[in-house]
């Protein structure tokens, strides 16, 4: 039962996911008036093939391991392109129409996740306080005096070259360990310092400087959370909190939380080409449908927020400046608005194959981080 269960949310995480950054695309070309031949869901061979009355073929295909959208596009040598048709052609419109298509998939992920969020605020969320318990010897967070039990109720950033002068701007507020916990993902990711407005037991309020100098720098086989100390403590679920806002502050809420996730994750994957971040931590389609069948079995909203968190990923991904990839092409067309001109097709289809070479290398990484996690004894 475990076994379909995790299989079910698998598939459901990945048609979810790819069918709403396909028709970012579609929807995009549609809009700027490109015809589109197929939108496929999977690869290989199709399992159901559907043609609208504009000719469009919507495809399901056996291999659900992404998709596609396939439009009119006369730099396709498989392509023969009448003269009527010629205006529909992707290749003949302007710049800034060609990168809002390609540039409106990652943008659907994006938009996805802040609609996802938005569904589990509105329902309302239970959320385990931002309640700490006692720090680990020698962290940070033990030498600046934090103690059990004492509760974040603000945050504010710090500049670089703060000296230690007071704060007189009000602290934003902290809801939830699970709201402090991206916001010291941030904090950590972008070396940045920060300031906690505390509550202890005893109900005074108090301030703890986290100076950038002495936060823990993020790198390969080490715990920046130990380091700095700060945990939460373990809260039966009678004292948590619910979060349930209205649909306009859910909204905001969300866009604010995909924004900050975004951005730890971004850092992190530029991590891995800086060395920050190591490749283990790569995972496949095996860690994708544990996650995804473990975060089901919970409940729904858990699985909500992880095809949430999915979808920023998938977004970023696709922003990656490798070919065969949306990032790719995007790169293709910021070289047009510099250069004047368009890569030239063999050039093109050369760093295609590159970068076919380097996502297969990837996925095969990927594979065999899976592979270790999940069959080593």
């Amino acid at each position: 039962m475990q076994a379909l269960i995790t299989l079910a949310a698998f598939l459901v995480t990945l048609g979810v996911l790819v069918s709403f950054h396909e028709y970012g695309h579609f929807l995009a070309a549609r809009l700027c008036g490109v015809r589109v031949l197929r939108f496929a869901l999977g690869f290989g061979k199709p399992l159901f093939t559907y043609r609208a009355s504009n000719s469009t073929e919507w495809v399901l295909a056996s291999i659900p391991l992404g998709g596609y959208v396939k439009l009119l596009d006369g730099r396709d040598r498989e392509q023969i392109i009448s003269v009527e048709e010629r205006p529909q052609s992707f290749d003949v419109k302007p710049l800034w129409q060609r990168s809002m298509i390609v540039a409106a998939g990652p943008f659907a992920n994006f938009l996805l996740a802040v609609i996802l969020f938005s569904v589990i605020y509105v329902s309302g969320v239970p959320q385990l306080p931002a309640r700490l318990q006692a720090p680990p010897e020698q962290s940070i967070a033990a030498k600046l005096g934090v103690a059990a039990g004492d509760q974040v109720r603000g945050w504010q950033s710090l500049s670089s070259d703060y000296s230690g002068a007071p704060i007189l701007d009000e602290f934003d507020p902290v809801p939830s360990w699970n709201a402090l916990r991206w916001l010291l993902l941030n904090a950590l990711t972008g070396e940045q310092g920060f300031a906690l407005e505390i509550q202890d037991t005893a109900g005074g309020r108090h301030v703890k400087f986290f100076k950038q100098d002495d936060l823990p720098l993020i790198a390969p086989n080490s715990d920046p959370f130990q380091a700095l100390g700060l945990f939460p403590q373990v809260t039966p679920p009678s004292e948590w909190i619910e979060l349930k806002l209205g649909p306009i502050g859910a909204l905001g809420f969300a866009y604010q939380r995909v924004s900050l996730i975004t951005k730890v994750s971004f850092r992190l994957m530029l991590g891995l080409f800086t060395g920050k971040t190591t490749l283990k931590q790569l995972g496949g389609p095996l860690s994708i449908a544990d996650m995804a069948g473990k975060s089901a079995q919970v409940g729904w909203q858990p699985f909500v927020a992880f095809l949430a968190l999915m979808s920023i990923s998938i977004g970023l991904l696709n922003l990656v400046p490798l070919p065969m990839l949306d990032g790719g092409q995007l790169l293709y067309d910021a070289w047009e608005l510099v250069a004047g001109k368009r890569i030239s097709l063999s050039l093109q289809e050369k760093l295609q194959k590159v970068g076919f070479l380097l996502l297969i290398s990837l996925s095969l990484l990927a594979l065999f981080n899976d592979l270790q996690r999940y069959l080593s004894f």
